[in-house]
């Protein structure tokens, strides 16, 4: 038996889990269970896949085990960007190859469309709005990064908007940035919202178990995954679960948990609401990759994501916290200094699954073992386009994207330990550094 030594374990403190509906947690597993597919990890990923076998085998029995509670963990934590244009951080101008960005862009098209077929038609209620995102900048180094994604937009054909500085504040309450690029076809969402909703409304040959800790597993012809209360025995399993896939022993030594932390401010007061000014709903992302992400909410919070720590169990640490809150009120204040007096009523952490390639795993693992990882930071939509494809691709259907997904190398190998962490905690500090006031 394989023993799994790492298990999710995130902080309490998440905003948008607080800030969206209570449900009704689904019970553990006990006893001995036996299915047709399990799927581990039910977040974007894993539940897009459950949802796509249903409906391609409605007789099977398929079960979704999630380790802690839907909502609470990465999926439920992001800064809800489901974004439509490519994102390739290693090109200069965040397109990079034609061919692939194409690719790219309608996967991500996919993972949108699916998931605002799936709100529609269940009526989730996650506050999703194709409201656009910006792009800011302050610092020359952000200036330089927005000029060349200007010329990666040329290039692929897709629509955008360059807005002043002194203009911005009509949009985002802000004078804080010299220049930003608003990209029409990004859909924002309360994550936590979302998943939650998705979570509920599974097709009826669909059994979620939450609070469901895999402690081990024995491969073979059929897989057995052992848990506290006893066992899953499962004729194919799929691992939907990121940065702990390696502790089913696959893809070791590939994903690297990268933590961001993120704070949610209390609602602001019909007079601040006036302060600020602005359009009631929008997102900005950074120019500089290490800078600061901001959201304003339907529920006129503002969100502030920033900080950035490398924690190889991929598990919440506290240690990282004070600096991320100091850095936090920082970034608000030099942005908003209109609303001096706002605090934050929430503030956590959340996990991404990156590759040193940029690169993510779709396919098989092992006999009758399959996964889909590493979304390197999309996860809202390439993470549901992902689980989906999966889905039919075990029931023999492919597609341009199928393919593309296929072909792609995999994420690369990082150093051992301790190299690996003294390599990436350098790294992280060093782009926070250069970030300056994106930061």
């Amino acid at each position: 038996m394989l023993k799994v030594k790492s298990l999710p374990n995130d902080d309490a403190e998440c905003g948008w889990y607080h800030t969206s509906r209570k449900r009704q947690v689904t019970a553990s597993a006990s006893g001995v269970c036996k299915a047709r597919w399990t799927i581990i990890g039910a977040g974007f990923t894993g539940l897009a896949a459950a949802r796509q076998l249903a409906r391609n085998f409605p007789n099977d029995k398929i079960v979704l085990v999630e380790a802690q509670e839907v909502g609470f963990g990465a999926s439920g934590r992001n800064a809800g960007f489901a974004i439509d244009l490519p994102h390739d951080i290693g090109a200069e101008d965040y397109i990079g190859d034609l061919a692939t960005a194409n690719l790219a862009m309608k996967l991500n098209h996919l993972g949108q469309t699916t998931l605002k077929t799936e709100v529609e038609n269940n009526n989730i209620d996650c506050h999703l709005r194709q409201s656009g995102k910006y792009q800011a900048a302050i610092e020359n180094r952000g200036m330089a990064v927005l000029e060349a994604y200007q010329r990666g937009l040329d290039k692929l054909g897709q629509p955008y908007t360059v807005i002043d500085g002194k203009d911005l504040p009509d949009h985002i309450g802000t004078s804080f940035y010299r220049k930003a690029l608003f990209t029409p076809g990004t859909i924002l969402v309360q994550p936590s919202a979302l998943v939650k909703g998705l979570a509920d409304t599974l097709p009826e040959n669909v059994t979620l178990y939450e609070h469901t800790v895999i402690s081990g597993v024995d491969y073979g012809e059929k897989t057995t995954l052992f848990h506290e209360n006893g066992s899953i025995v499962t004729d194919k399993l799929i691992l939907a679960n990121n940065v702990f896939g390696p502790q089913f022993g696959f893809l070791q030594r590939m994903l690297l948990p990268i933590f961001l932390y993120g704070s949610l401010t209390r609602p602001l007061t019909e007079d601040e609401k006036s302060k600020l000014g602005g359009k009631e709903f929008w997102g900005v992302i950074p120019a500089d990759t290490f800078g600061t992400t901001l959201r304003r909410t339907h529920d006129d919070r503002i969100f502030v994501r920033n900080t950035f720590s490398f924690n190889p169990n991929g598990q919440s640490n506290p240690k990282h916290f004070k600096r991320a809150l100091k850095h936090h009120r920082l970034s608000f204040s030099r942005r908003f200094p209109m609303l001096d007096g706002v605090g934050f009523d929430y503030s956590w952490s959340g996990c991404l699954a990156m590759a040193q390639n940029h690169e993510g795993f779709f396919g098989q693992l092992a006999p009758n073992v399959y996964g889909a990882f590493g979304c390197n930071g999309l996860g809202v939509t390439r993470g549901t386009a992902t689980g989906k494809l999966l889905a039919d691709w075990l029931a023999g259907e492919t597609n341009d994207l199928t393919a593309y997904l296929l072909a792609s190398p995999g994420p690369s190998k990082v150093p051992s330990e301790p190299f690996l962490s003294l390599g990436v905690n350098a790294t992280l500090r060093w782009g926070e550094f250069k970030a300056g006031k994106e930061a």
